[in-house]
């Protein structure tokens, strides 16, 4: 039924533009949406083909390929008390070509193997059909990080206190009732006791449904690379990489009071979330960080006719890098009466957008983004180039593969973008 409120708990572990989607939302609307810890949780549950679990695509109503959404996330509160991550070692003889997707039991070698628990720690996930361990991952460095009851600060546990969460791990992570994942505080792990974080809560998984099935996890160009020829059945060609949305971006600007812009391409447009994390440093250079549940709330708006190749990041106002932050009044007063001086004309004044880019490496994924800001506003590469130089800046979401190129652009190439309004009442409501 289509409604302004749609309410999501239910659980996905693939993108699959075939599966019917929940809604319709309509234009306007509001999704609020339970999710579950992204990462350690899935990893450890070689059931299903994901290293990720999210929340099932919500239809939009009107919502067309060619058209754009625009998702701002009006609210983000972690719901886990306690939550599992570190470093990651895949475990040999325990998948097929990924460990993220292909999980294989090493003893009676059925792939996807149903599990159950039995005890705490690296090994108590095991195979339902034959006993035997089967977490495709290993932490080699880990810890256990609990927060305090206002969800603003966390610290890592020490071994006795992170095994008592592990003996309550689905509690202490809060996960869905409708979520299959095993509790990574399972893994008990207590390798960095005593260090304290500012809790400052973003997504690290929101988007649209690609128009091919995904794993959740894989829907970027650095994951996505792996699902290449790759010996499971959720193998692509090189080319169907293309078709990814790029909703797995790991981008710590995708907080409370950010615009997330995503691209339309199925019908419905099938809004997903997930992976929220409790904080996160550019790049994640851990490759994993404080995995929550959390409940999220987005309010949805169509942009008909708007076409945007990936996608795009309007982040708060304090969180704009400096340099494509809108010029001050007297900044603006200075350089308009420099042009008057020297009889030329000043550019419109200009306003900071985020380009998503992915790819297997840092240089690909800077490249990607700088292709799809030519793509949107018809400027040469080059220029393009320079622009980002002079205002604008590259932030790495996520390593390998993913970065946020901000870059300010002029208001009358932002209206000819169809973007115009959304950034106005971003950047300027007044």
């Amino acid at each position: 039924m289509t409604g302004k409120l749609v309410h999501t708990t239910a659980m996905s572990w693939l993108l699959d533009p075939e599966e019917e989607m929940l809604g319709p939302v309509t234009d306007g609307g509001r999704i609020i949406a339970r999710t579950s810890p992204g990462c350690w949780g899935p990893m450890i549950t070689p059931d299903y083909p994901s290293g990720h679990e999210v929340t099932r695509p919500v239809g939009v109503e009107g919502a067309r390929p060619g058209d754009a959404l625009a998702l701002e996330i009006s609210g983000l509160h972690i719901l886990s008390a306690a939550t599992t991550s570190g470093t990651d070692a895949p475990r040999e003889g325990r998948f097929d070509g990924d460990p993220f997707v292909g999980g294989r039991c090493p003893e009676c070698g059925a792939t996807e193997p149903g599990t159950y628990v039995q005890g705490t720690g690296p090994e108590s996930i095991r195979c339902r059909a034959c006993d035997t361990p089967v977490a495709p991952f290993d932490l080699p460095h880990g810890y256990t990080m609990l927060f305090d009851s206002d969800r603003r600060i966390g610290v890592t546990v020490p071994r006795p206190l992170a095994e008592e969460i592990a003996r309550s791990a689905a509690a202490f992570s809060a996960l869905p009732q409708e979520s299959t994942q095993h509790s990574p505080n399972l893994l008990a792990k207590a390798d960095l006791p005593g260090l304290a974080a500012t809790v400052r809560p973003m997504i690290g998984n929101v988007g649209s449904c690609p128009s091919r099935a995904f794993p959740s996890s894989h829907n970027a160009g650095d994951f996505g690379g792996f699902l290449v020829d790759a010996p499971h059945p959720h193998a692509i060609r090189a080319e169907e990489l293309q078709l990814r949305t790029d909703g797995h971006m790991d981008i710590n600007d995708v907080t409370v009071g950010s615009v997330v812009i995503v691209p339309v391409r199925v019908e419905g447009a099938g809004i997903y979330v997930g992976d929220v994390h409790a904080m996160q440093g550019d790049g994640e250079i851990a490759g994993h960080t404080t995995d929550v549940s959390a409940e999220v709330t987005l309010d949805v708006s169509l942009l008909k006719g708007v076409e945007v190749p990936g996608p795009l990041v309007l982040a708060r106002p304090e969180d704009v890098p400096r340099e494509a932050r809108p010029l001050c009044g007297a900044h603006r007063e200075t350089a308009q009466r420099l042009a008057d001086r020297h009889g030329f004309d000043l550019e419109e004044p200009c306003y900071p957008v985020g380009f998503v880019g992915s790819g297997s490496n840092l240089n690909e994924a800077t490249d990607c983004a700088l292709d799809r800001i030519g793509r949107m506003t018809g400027l040469a590469h080059d220029e393009v180039r320079n622009r980002c130089t002079l205002r604008g800046a590259v932030e790495i979401g996520r390593l390998p593969g993913v970065v946020l190129v901000t870059v300010a652009l002029p208001r009358e190439m932002l209206a000819d973008m169809g973007l115009w309004e959304v950034i106005r009442r971003h950047y300027d409501p007044s």
